[in-house]
């Protein structure tokens, strides 16, 4: 039974313009359980044509059949299924991988024929092949601790560990003393007598004769042919691709645990170079998550103040009377109450918090001082919650402080100084419009708002207090302390003004101003100046305006279609701004982080790049085994993409340990990001990928017999 055929084989070499014939009409036939010699001096062909037979390299022009399969016109990866699956090859130079020890050298050609075995399974395939060369006590040495004999018979169970029909040996015996090439000669006449077709290449004539058959070439022809009658080897039925399953994809379990299998081990040859190269993605990052966090928590910080300054608050307003086409201006209709802004906070979602407002304007006196202050605000204790405004000292007034209308007051940091200078003004008693308000806390300083008006020149009272003992009636925004009975002195004089004399007779004596002071008289509709509310965050003020607006509509009983009678302001184009500045804050940190993660990307893409031509060698073995160009671009691209996992968890570790210290030691505010880290390392991977896919990419493309001929 013929196993190869060849007809009229020409290989061409073109040097430049020069081209170099080699082999030049080649016919040969081997049947399957031959032994046979390849004898030619050197430069004479049979290393070329070995490489054909071996489906390593192509002939320029003839036919080549293996088991009467047509074998030039197939495809790389089918030459390389061929190579695993029916053919074996061991190498003058032995070939093996550095710094692996023999049993991991001998099962490398498992990972590429597609069989699922599992670890023990081809661990213990390899045991036994080692055994069978006599090398089953050397299972852990590194070729570097093997003799020469000792790394051929690793070679030659390599060869065997797929089962291959044909066993080509190149210069076997090269180099090897005259004993062992006597046993290494031995064990293949073994072989040969288990059923094993050899083609032994040699230019030995010792060597020659331990074949069965010898076939002369000579420049590239051959010269003679001293066949022996073909052996049917026993066997055979066992060399057959009998029920071998296809190819596995990588993402199949055994293929992807062989592929970080080997991943690794070609990593560890090079442990420090890897350690170094992965430094560049540690420090990019590292840098990410540490600016990243930097950032949120500057971002969170300047987003507090932009909160403490008002930007995240909704003012409420009362609507505008109108009459003969003249407005009365904002405030002239009372429409808004403090059973409104409960009805806010609670139906709301958007909305963290609402106080009612009533403003006045008078002097506010301290023994012989006495300041006007800007504002003087009726509230509700949520109105320190609304403006995000802490007390310095002393406590806030409560909800049974409003109920009763307590003479108890806050003052902000001007008032104090103007009307208390050095001493404390807790447990002291201020006038307001003549009512004596008790000062029992005094709030933080906040400093000018966005428009350069002094926040701290403040009082803050209950609002019923300030409606009833103070303003009387709604705000009117005139200093009341500088108002004159005018009235009084109106009818008094302007008599003229009275068609009629007075008439006006009390039946009953009218109340002192103590007493009216002091008995406020209930009223059906009790409205406030204006409703200051908080939204949850700046994201929300729209929605917090919509749900406001509805709920005030609904309230007030506006039909569709009719104008509202109030109106909402927001500080949205500060907000805007501010927001904008801190976000861009945060992506100029992260852009400047990316350069060191993309600086690092480039570090892998030029060590893997010196990999691939380290390692040519060993990817021309890899192929020569069977690997096809996938294999290949998925080993050099895992090794990639592992050196950038190791690189992203290193980098997490370092980056959240320098936001940490940078929070220890600066003070700086940092904000741990989840969607920072997962986005760092998801990057780093990727950069894995990107600058890992043209190294492992030009490995994939490499020709086997070129690889194995490089230098």
């Amino acid at each position: 039974m013929k196993l190869i055929e060849l007809q009229d084989i020409h290989k061409t070499y073109h040097l430049g313009e020069i081209d170099v014939p080699v082999l030049k009409g080649v016919s040969l036939s081997v049947s399957q359980g031959e032994f046979v010699a390849l004898m030619g001096t050197s430069g004479s062909g049979k290393t070329t044509l070995m490489n054909i037979l071996g489906c390593l390299d192509r002939p320029t022009s003839g036919r080549y059949w293996l088991e009467s399969q047509d074998i030039t016109e197939l495809s790389p990866d089918e030459r390389a299924k061929l190579r695993n699956q029916k053919l074996g090859f061991v190498f003058q130079t032995f070939n093996l991988l550095p710094r692996t020890n023999a049993l991991e050298n001998v099962i490398m050609p498992l990972s590429y024929n597609g069989v699922n075995l599992t670890d023990q399974e081809a661990q213990r395939q390899g045991e036994e092949l080692l055994q069978r060369v006599g090398l089953g006590e050397r299972l852990d040495h590194e070729p570097s601790q093997l003799s020469g004999g000792q790394q051929q018979r690793v070679a030659i169970a390599r060869s065997l560990v797929n089962h291959p029909a044909v066993l080509f040996a190149d210069e076997p015996t090269g180099n090897l003393d005259s004993k062992t090439s006597e046993e290494m000669l031995g064990l293949f006449r073994k072989l040969n007598e288990e059923g094993v077709t050899i083609i032994l290449v040699t230019h030995d004539e010792e060597v020659a004769r331990s074949a069965r058959r010898i076939v002369r070439i000579h420049d590239g022809v051959l010269v003679s042919d001293e066949p022996s009658p073909a052996v049917q080897a026993p066997g055979e039925a066992s060399l057959k691709e009998e029920g071998k399953p296809t190819r596995r994809p990588f993402w199949a379990l055994p293929r992807l645990r062989w592929m970080l299998r080997t991943a690794l081990h070609g990593l560890r040859r090079n442990l420090m170079r890897a350690a170094l190269t992965t430094v560049g993605i540690i420090i990019g990052v590292a840098a990410v998550i540490a600016m990243m966090e930097i950032g949120r928590g500057s971002a969170s910080a300047i987003q507090r103040t932009i909160a403490s300054m008002g930007a995240n608050n909704l003012m409420v307003m009362p609507g505008t009377a109108a009459s003969g086409g003249v407005s009365f201006g904002a405030g002239s209709v009372m429409t808004l109450t403090p059973q409104d802004a409960e009805a806010i906070l609670k139906e709301a979602p958007a909305v963290r918090a609402t106080a009612p407002v009533v403003r006045a304007r008078t002097q506010v006196i301290y023994g012989n001082r006495n300041w006007v202050p800007i504002f003087i605000y009726g509230t509700i204790p949520e109105y320190l919650d609304v403006r995000e405004w802490p007390l310095a000292e002393g406590d806030m007034f409560s909800e049974q402080d409003v109920r009763n209308a307590s003479k108890v007051c806050l003052l902000g940091q001007r008032l104090v100084k103007e009307l208390f200078q050095d001493e404390s003004p807790l447990g002291k008693e201020v006038r307001i419009n003549n009512v004596a308000f008790k000062v029992i806390g005094v709030l933080s300083p906040k400093g000018a708002n966005m428009m350069g008006i002094d926040q701290d020149d403040i009082l803050l009272a209950p609002w019923t207090s300030i409606k009833y003992r103070v303003a009387g009636s709604a705000m009117a925004n005139v200093n009341q302390s500088a108002q004159t009975t005018t009235s009084s002195i109106d009818t008094k004089v302007n008599t003229l003004s009275q068609k009629y004399p007075n008439t006006k007779v009390n039946l009953y004596p009218e109340q002192s101003a103590i007493q009216a002071a002091d008995t406020p008289l209930p009223v059906r509709f009790t409205n406030v100046d204006q409703i200051v509310a908080a939204a949850k965050s700046t994201r929300e003020i729209p929605a917090a305006i919509e749900q406001i607006t509805q709920i005030l509509r609904e309230r007030h009983r506006i039909k569709p279609g009719a104008p509202e009678d109030f109106n909402i302001r927001d500080m949205t184009e500060m907000t805007k701004a501010l927001s904008s500045t801190a976000t861009m804050m945060t992506k100029l940190l992260l852009v400047v982080a990316l350069i060191s993660l993309v600086v690092g990307g480039v570090g892998i893409m030029n060590i893997m790049l010196v990999s691939v031509t380290e390692r040519t060698r060993e990817i021309g073995l890899r192929m020569a085994v069977g690997a096809w160009a996938r294999d290949i671009l998925q080993q050099f691209l895992a090794e990639s993409v592992l050196l950038c996992f190791c690189g992203g968890i290193a980098g997490i570790l370092v980056g959240r340990g320098i936001s940490l210290l940078i929070t220890a030691l600066l003070g700086w505010p940092t904000e741990m990001s989840l969607d920072a880290i997962l986005a760092a390392f998801a990057v780093s991977v990727g950069v894995g990928i990107i600058f890992g896919y043209y190294p492992a990419w030009k490995a994939s493309k490499l020709d086997p017999i070129n690889a194995l001929r490089y230098e």
